[in-house]
């Protein structure tokens, strides 16, 4: 895996964020992502960046939960109002010893914890969506996430890298191909005014109309593969029914079913943990409108993993988010939370202005 992790640290840094001589650089994640944080502080260092290190220690997050008081809950520390408005740039390594370690902690206090953080997490987007800060988010192989997956660690691996095209020698000239295909795609999608998205158990219309479409190719996720929108916030009419289970700060819902009117999810149904549904979507004005819809077009990711990573970017998908928009989609929705949500779409379709445009998972376009 060394090797791989050496090509990764460079893909994520020269091409994902393109680093630069005295950048302020965050790399957060857990322990267990620590052979791939020394490789990523080393290479940043050599390039003249000043990088720095977040440990994530995953059993305070839930103790934190389990004990914090409402002053507590109300309260977000100092360092992470200055953090947000003083990093250049950020690596997220999503990697974990176990991936439901929220399933025990109350969702109140999870839904209180989130609007705290709101101006903090709407920053967060702003400077993304403007590259001023420019960040990626990547996924470190564990035991914990090969298990939800089903398969073992050695398998976990080869299918985290591969997803990446790590296993080509020149991987980003892989995603500039990716990017001059989706340039493309994102130019015809530009001049789209209304979605119609059919598949089993959906039925769901939406305006785009003056809202840009965003090139997905390894420089804010890796692995990457999707394009991108904000709806007209009070547009979507209708019904969706997502395939797979929906996954929030190590939580699962499964089986969600939202009926649109107006724009708003009138109706909200799940066969599990419908109740930490309800009380994510209803944290504020904005947590019943969608905050994003895109199609997944990575096709070397065809197994559903449990990791919104991963299955977001399913090709033969379509995903969509409920809850805070995108800035640089031109979205407008506002919440302390954006939750994507995976549909299946290898039966579905997708009409452009009453046009098929993507017929069982491919574009038509």
């Amino acid at each position: 895996m060394e090797q791989y992790l050496e090509k990764l640290a460079k893909v994520l840094l020269h091409y994902s964020i393109g680093i630069k001589k005295g950048d302020l650089l965050k790399i957060k994640g857990e322990a267990i992502a620590i052979p791939l944080i020394k490789v990523i502080y080393k290479e940043a260092l050599l390039a003249g960046a000043i990088p720095y290190t977040e440990i994530d220690v995953i059993e305070n997050i839930e103790t934190f939960f389990k004990h914090a008081n409402d002053a507590q809950l109300r309260t977000v520390p100092i360092i992470k109002e200055f953090e947000v408005e003083k990093m250049d740039a950020l690596i997220a390594l999503w990697g974990s010893t176990n991936t439901r370690y929220m399933t025990g902690t109350d969702s109140k206090k999870q839904q209180l914890w989130a609007q705290t953080t709101r101006p903090i997490t709407e920053k967060m987007f702003a400077r993304m969506g403007d590259r001023s800060l420019r960040w990626c988010g990547t996924q470190f192989p564990t035991n914990a996430h090969a298990q939800d997956a089903e398969m073992s660690l050695e398998d976990y691996q080869e299918f985290v890298f591969r997803a990446g095209h790590l296993h080509e020698d020149d991987p980003v000239a892989y995603w500039k191909k990716v990017e001059a295909e989706q340039d493309r795609l994102v130019n015809i999608l530009n001049n789209i005014e209304q979605l119609h998205i059919r598949a089993d158990g959906t039925d769901l219309k939406m305006r785009v109309a003056g809202r840009k479409w965003i090139n997905c190719c390894g420089t804010e996720n890796f692995p990457d593969g999707e394009i991108f929108t904000c709806p007209i916030e009070d547009t979507a009419e209708g019904e969706i029914r997502f395939t797979f289970p929906a996954f929030y700060h190590g939580r699962s819902v499964e089986g969600v079913r939202l009926q649109f009117k107006n724009g708003k999810a009138e109706k909200v149904s799940a066969s599990q943990n419908e109740e930490f549904l309800l009380h994510m979507l209803d944290m504020d004005e904005g947590g019943r409108r969608i905050g994003e819809i895109a199609v997944g077009t990575n096709y070397e990711i065809q197994k559903f993993t449990k990791n919104t990573l991963f299955d977001e970017k399913i090709g033969g998908t379509c995903h969509m988010a409920m809850g805070a928009s995108l800035p640089e989609a031109g979205g407008r929705n506002k919440s302390g939370f954006h939750w994507d949500m995976v549909c299946d779409m290898h039966h579905g379709e997708i009409l452009g202005d009453g046009k098929v445009i993507y017929r069982n998972g491919k574009f038509e376009i």
